[in-house]
């Protein structure tokens, strides 16, 4: 077996060619003169030009930024989005995205012009159903009814937005919309069952048990994207980059409510060295998946647990306020730095049967 064939079987066991097409493959590129030798010779010369090349592979990278191209587009959309909108609102914002869309996204498949426009549309979506809500707005309809008809306006319209033009983004979105929705429809029907207004308020455990379900499956469905793409080398992988970016804060502040009541601010020092013991917990999930977005939510709450426990401690205010920014951030560049160390660390405690199906340590 020739070098060219043994790298091709090679990509045929990654999944990046078929297996029935690697001699039809091998035979056409050696009919065109390629060779393995070239190739090898010519990654040779690229670890040798590029030596952060293999670090970037490694890290977590969406890929929604390939150029600085990308985020001039996007800075031209945005200032044409703002500037129609203070010309005609929200009637001349709708076709103009549509119409980028259709020559940014479908023509020319640029990424972060799709992002920019996939948050335009939602916020689009927002406006319009806040106006037509306030608009018809009938004595009949109280606040629990309003917040479940706003929710119930995106995921129509994200969901075509996807359907059209395959942006990840959208899709993410689109699931989260769905459920937002089941979220306020438990809401409101449980709120008329209890006979109350604002349940978060009445019954905060109840509250914080139906996010924590809502949060659960959000995280459910990211990591079925990631396990079906472990490689990271498919549009899966994107889609559940930006469901891990919702399930994660989703899931801590659901935690929290079991906790503390964080809405209203009162911690004291117990509640306050288990949120930093819960938000360690979140830090060594990110690390075993390989997503940081379970580090980054959790840096808020680390922040407001270490401020906690310094005012109880008697600590004068110029002292603690700046102890809670090292902190913070020596967490963030310790866990940054050493992130693959860390990471094999923390997966050398789990079964390989486990280990197996996630994104491969490096």
């Amino acid at each position: 077996m020739t070098e060219l064939n043994r790298a091709l079987k090679a990509a045929a066991e990654k999944g990046l060619i078929s297996a029935d097409r690697v001699n039809d493959l091998a035979a056409f590129l050696s009919a065109q003169g390629v060779c393995a030798g070239t190739a090898k010779t010519s990654a040779s010369r690229y670890d040798e030009t590029l030596p952060d090349a293999q670090a970037v592979e490694e890290s977590e990278q969406p890929r929604f930024l390939r150029g600085f191209h990308d985020i001039l587009i996007t800075i031209g959309v945005a200032v044409v989005l703002v500037g129609l909108w203070g010309m005609g609102g929200a009637i001349l914002v709708l076709p103009a995205i549509i119409l980028l869309a259709e020559i940014l996204v479908r023509r020319q498949r640029l990424a972060l012009p799709a992002v920019a426009l996939t948050l335009a549309l939602v916020h689009w979506v927002g406006l319009a159903a806040y106006d037509v809500l306030a608009a018809g707005q009938r004595a009949w309809m109280d606040e629990s009814d309003e917040v479940l008809a706003y929710v119930c306006a995106f995921p129509v319209a994200i969901g075509l937005f996807y359907w059209r033009y395959r942006v990840p983004l959208s899709f993410a979105l689109f699931l989260l919309s769905i459920a937002t929705v089941a979220v306020a429809f438990v809401f409101l029907a449980l709120g008329k069952a209890l006979g109350v207004n604002f349940i978060l308020e009445t019954h905060p455990l109840l509250a914080a048990a139906i996010l924590f379900v809502a949060g659960l499956a959000i995280f459910a469905l990211a990591m079925r994207y990631d396990i079906s793409d472990p490689h990271r080398q498919t549009l899966r992988s994107d889609i559940a980059f930006w469901l891990h970016l919702a399930a994660a804060p989703a899931l801590l502040y659901a935690t929290l409510g079991f906790i503390v009541v964080w809405w209203r601010g009162e911690v004291d020092l117990g509640q306050a060295v288990a949120i930093i013991f819960l938000v360690a917990i979140f830090m060594t999930i990110g690390l075993v998946i390989d997503r940081r977005a379970f580090v980054t939510s959790g840096l808020l709450s680390l922040g407001a647990a270490i401020w906690t426990i310094l005012q109880k401690s008697g600590a004068s205010l110029d002292t603690y306020v700046f102890v809670v920014f090292a902190v913070v951030g020596l967490t963030v560049l310790v866990i940054g730095i050493f992130w693959q160390p860390l990471r094999r660390a923390a997966m050398s405690l789990l079964p390989p049967a486990i280990t197996a199906r996630l994104h491969a340590v490096r």
